[in-house]
């Protein structure tokens, strides 16, 4: 029978649609990002289980601030960084102890109504990752650190980052913020709920990078199975503040038994000795026994590295 004039387009007919102005060369269409499609690995591929993590906090701090949603992707990969499927969702809400600010609201959408008497059962998020052979988030570094705080299981667990871990720009990305890295992707998303930053982050992971070909989580892995070297700059000249700045060293400022007090870089393990030359040449003059610490995947974005 024929369709009525009032029917929406077929998901063909759109996708033509698409296809056409594409063609033009005068537009450019972005689609919604869908759940991923589930794949058979080949008889004999050895898989892992790996969980997509984001969360929404009342603020910056993970020793005064609070969670107030969490949301995890299962995924199943191949060694090789191909995506074969996604599991089921976890997806919660809770009640922070104050109001959640203003700011936090108007850039998540989450209000005080909503998280009302929502809790999150941290015994539950536990036996939840107790399978996952990977955590991977877009901002490990702030994310590990309010879920290791929040259910302690956490620490046991692998982490990588796809923020810090794929190199965007030598892939052609002038950026690596998620909405527009999906932008380039040719996709967008409800962005700043959890779950739907874990489904773009996956999505944009499973697709070929364009420079090297190879997807974007096959980069992730490579980067986060190799160790590094945190290098602490303790008691470096003031006036070689703006060299190790220039040259991508970050300022600890406040002292712990770990860490100092000081200028410090993470750098591969094969350049390691590299940057100790640089240290003892271009900004101490002479030879220094420097504090330096060996990084993997189990303390890589945590308060212990």
């Amino acid at each position: 029978m024929p369709c009525d004039a009032t029917d929406p387009p077929s998901p063909a007919a759109l996708e033509a649609m698409a296809a056409t102005l594409e063609a033009s060369g005068r537009y450019r269409v972005l689609r919604r990002v869908e759940p991923c499609v589930t794949i058979a690995p080949p008889p004999g591929t050895p898989t892992r289980l790996g969980l997509l993590l984001d969360l929404e906090t009342t603020g910056l701090d993970p020793a005064q601030d609070e969670i107030i949603e969490l949301a995890m992707l299962p995924f199943t990969y191949g060694l090789d960084g191909t995506l074969y499927g996604v599991g089921e969702p976890f997806s919660r809400l809770r009640q922070p102890a104050r109001p959640i600010p203003p700011a936090v609201s108007s850039l998540t959408g989450l209000t005080d109504a909503m998280v009302a008497g929502h809790q999150i059962d941290p015994e539950e998020v536990a036996r939840f990752i107790a399978p996952a052979a990977l955590i991977v988030a877009h901002n490990a570094r702030f994310d590990r650190r309010f879920a290791e705080r929040f259910c302690e299981a956490f620490a046991a667990k692998p982490w990588a980052c796809s923020l810090a871990q794929v190199d965007w720009a030598a892939e052609g990305f002038e950026g690596t913020r998620l909405g527009y890295l999906a932008m380039r992707c040719g996709l967008f998303f409800g962005g700043h709920r959890a779950l739907h930053d874990c489904e773009a982050t996956l999505a944009i992971l499973a697709r070929p990078l364009p420079t090297s070909g190879v997807t974007g989580l096959t980069r992730l892995l490579e980067t986060a199975r190799q160790a590094s070297w945190r290098i602490w700059a303790v008691e470096a000249p003031f006036e070689a503040k703006d060299r190790l700045k220039a040259r991508g060293y970050r300022w600890n400022g406040e002292a712990t038994a770990e860490q100092p007090r000081a200028w410090y870089t993470d750098v591969p393990e094969a350049l390691q000795q590299a940057e100790l030359s640089f240290l003892w040449q271009e900004v101490y003059g002479r030879e220094v026994d420097l504090p330096q610490q060996r990084l993997t995947a189990q303390e890589r974005f945590s308060e212990r590295g």
